[in-house]
């Protein structure tokens, strides 16, 4: 096989349109030759979240443009490129389509393998563009959509540990933000006022902190915000302590939950080195990458963290993890579809919905 392979991918999971040309180097990390993304914030400012069919119209307007400035920027051409690579899932089905239609369509112009990727694989092998990575490490994916804790065993080889049995991460931030008043995005907007805040002021609750492994909950405590947030009558300070008080308890259930799932961990892999990767758009909080790497010096094992710009939504890691499934031969036909659900442990059980006993 070819040794320096070369990809383009393509990302439109959700908001961010997104292309990057990908070409691995000799020490197994990645040369980034293009990383383009157009974000969609003022869209879907005024809404205070992400309107499905306003994403799509935005991506169908802006991909073509997007991919060519990749392709420009990397100095490649298409016939120089040796694979394509687009988001499949999971995400919003008429976002999703946009990017893996035109990624499909230019595998077949251009007579190139097609992979397409798992979003959450993307965010899993995302610090390996920069770091070379040796498995197996526990991931803590936490993002807009999901928040998971996995052993990450090989490319295409995932278990979970635990995952969230209600809102994810960042929709915990983003709701927050929006009861707060606090603008959007909301999740960089309650790191932001949380500075300003007395993150002691409010006692919040820590849904299923004893219990259920290192499963998470994160609905009793947005529960408990909006109730707060009724009484303190738009008062800045207020807003502020609230927001601090919020991301300060969220810290304490990343910090018992993750020791747990490092012990989960050491238990199943039997690995003396541990490496805790952090990935997903919630991964780019620096609050919570000081709190689990001061739990990595106390429990004596690695954290890493990608370089904030490949946290959010992006290409490289799509293209990278295009590249990582090539080698191993997943390719994919020009039939596969797009999927809004697709969990990395295909055999985890479902853990959201009432009537969840633990």
């Amino acid at each position: 096989m070819k040794e320096k392979i070369t990809f383009l991918g393509i990302e439109t999971s959700c908001d961010e349109t997104a292309a990057a040309v990908i070409r691995e180097n000799e020490n197994g990390t990645a040369d980034i030759l293009s990383n383009v993304v157009s974000s969609q914030i003022n869209e879907h400012k005024e809404f205070g979240g992400v309107v499905p069919e306003l994403a799509a119209r935005a991506h169908l307007e802006n991909i073509d443009y997007i991919i060519n400035k990749s392709l420009k920027d990397s100095d490649i051409t298409l016939n120089e490129i040796d694979g394509i690579a687009a988001t499949a899932g999971p995400g919003l089905i008429v976002c999703l389509t946009v990017g893996l239609n035109i990624g499909k369509s230019i595998a077949a112009f251009a007579n190139k393998p097609f992979v397409g990727v798992n979003h959450l694989e993307g965010h899993a092998l995302s610090p390996g563009l920069e770091n070379k990575i040796e498995f197996p490490y526990l991931l803590l994916l936490i993002s807009g959509g999901h928040t998971q804790y996995l052993i990450v065993k090989d490319v295409n080889d995932y278990e979970q540990l635990g995952t969230t049995i209600d809102d994810a991460l960042g929709e915990a931030f983003d709701k927050t933000a929006k009861m707060l008043n606090l603008g959007y995005p909301g999740g960089p907007n309650v790191e932001k006022f949380s500075k300003l805040g007395d993150k002691n002021y409010f006692k919040l609750p820590e849904p299923i902190i004893n219990k259920a492994g290192c499963n998470l909950s994160f609905a009793g405590l947005k529960t408990a915000v909006l109730r707060e947030s009724k009484k303190i009558n738009e008062e800045d300070q207020l807003r502020y302590n609230l927001a601090a008080s919020f991301q300060n308890t969220i810290n304490k259930i990343l910090y018992k939950k993750t020791e747990i799932a490092i012990k989960d961990f050491k238990d199943k892999t039997q690995t003396k080195k541990v490496r805790l990767v952090v990935a997903g758009g919630v991964a780019a909080n620096i609050s919570i990458r000081e709190n689990l790497s001061s739990l990595g010096k106390k429990l004596n094992f690695e954290t890493i963290y990608p370089n904030l710009k490949f946290c959010g939504d992006n290409a490289a890691m799509i293209a990278w993890a295009g590249i990582k499934r090539f080698k191993k031969k997943l390719t994919n036909t020009l039939n596969i579809s797009a999927r809004s659900r697709w969990p990395l442990d295909e055999n985890a059980p479902y853990m959201k919905g009432p009537g969840l006993k633990f």
